[in-house]
């Protein structure tokens, strides 16, 4: 099938860290069109750029639009993940594409995990940024096994590479495309989106979805045993410990001393990330679905949203600033579900923004 839609070009770049695929929005001649700001689209997990190629052709001419694929998804190299760096493979990869296409300040968009990805390259190249998109963002505090102010509750247990569901890693193993109770069809359907009946382009989403690699380096990572419910706790490698609360903590951005502004976006019904997560092993206890939860006190759901909003109130309070727009009867993608009201966003944040 088509993947790369009209109006997309497709090419690779070779940086000094890895040969990285990239999406750009073709315009025939981009200095009649007013030359413009450059916006950067950093994909999540189980997934590629190809999900932001209708927000790219959204945008106006005079805007530049890229899309990165991180290494291990796409069409970029394949490459090991040292979670022990946290986000920072991904992000020092994002850093070099940037370097080598020469782009300087960017205006970045950070979709789920890649809305780490973006904050780790502020906290590491501040030169390279103009703006920051958050959405959906994972909190800064990674994913499971936190309170509200950080804190790491029983070593993290529940959180990395062990809470990946087997069954989904073989479906994408397997290539599957039909619509399974793990296909990555079905995945979309009850856990990207809120409404996905009549939103188009879904084989190519589960095409996007399908170019995650995996295994332990990879998608979803290791584990180590715990004597802690549920039993595992984060491992060293793969994509799932890059976001475990001991190996990324994202709150230094409060301390930057030149904030650029921040915009939020996330959808009322996300699945994914909420202050009580079904992809969080303690929601999961708590409902009964994974049995053996040894209670709140111990194994409470971690409060993503408001770590975030906690955290970005700080930012706030510290020279920075933000916005935060929820929008309703939408799911973990609202660039897919809500197009316009995200593109009418983020370029009144890019007008906003000097430079």
């Amino acid at each position: 099938m088509q993947t790369v839609l009209d109006g997309i070009a497709s090419f690779d770049i070779a940086t000094p860290r890895l040969r990285a695929h990239v999406l750009e929005r073709r315009v025939p001649d981009r200095a009649e069109a007013g030359g413009g700001p450059t916006v950067v689209l950093v994909h999540g997990n189980v997934s590629s750029s190809l999900f932001f190629q209708p927000l790219m052709l959204a945008l106006p001419p005079q805007v530049r639009a890229l899309a990165v694929d991180l290494r291990g998804f796409g069409e970029s190299e394949t490459l090991p993940v040292d979670a022990t760096r946290g986000l920072r493979d991904f992000s020092d990869d994002l850093a070099s594409v940037l370097d080598e296409l020469g782009t300087g300040a960017v205006h970045l968009v950070g979709w789920s995990m890649g809305a780490g990805v973006v904050l780790q390259l502020l906290l590491d190249r501040r030169d390279l940024v103009l703006s920051v998109t958050l959405e959906s963002p994972v909190s800064p505090y990674g994913f499971g096994g936190t309170a509200l102010d950080g804190t790491i509750l029983a070593g993290g247990a529940g959180s990395g590479g062990g809470g990946a569901n087997p069954d989904f890693v073989t479906a994408l193993q397997e290539g599957d495309r039909g619509d399974g109770p793990t296909s990555p069809r079905t995945v979309f359907r009850t856990a990207y989106v809120a409404h996905p009946e009549g939103l188009p382009h879904e084989d190519l989403w589960v095409e996007s979805m399908l170019t995650t690699r995996t295994g332990v380096d990879n998608y979803p990572g290791d584990a180590t045993a715990t004597d802690a419910w549920p039993g595992f706790a984060p491992g060293e490698h793969g994509v799932l410990n890059t976001m475990t609360p001991d190996h990324l903590d994202l709150t230094a951005i409060v301390d930057i001393a030149d904030k650029p502004p921040i915009l939020w976006i996330r959808g009322e019904l996300d699945a994914i990330v909420s202050d009580a997560s079904f992809f969080d092993l303690n929601t999961l206890g708590a409902a009964g679905i994974v049995p053996g939860w040894p209670g709140v006190e111990v194994a409470p759901s971690q409060p993503m949203v408001s770590q975030t909003r906690a955290v970005l109130e700080a930012y706030a309070a510290s020279s920075g600033s933000y916005r935060e727009l929820v929008l309703p009867e939408t799911g973990h993608s609202p660039h897919l579900e809500q197009s316009e009201a995200f593109a009418a966003a983020l370029l009144a944040l890019i007008e906003a923004t000097p430079g």
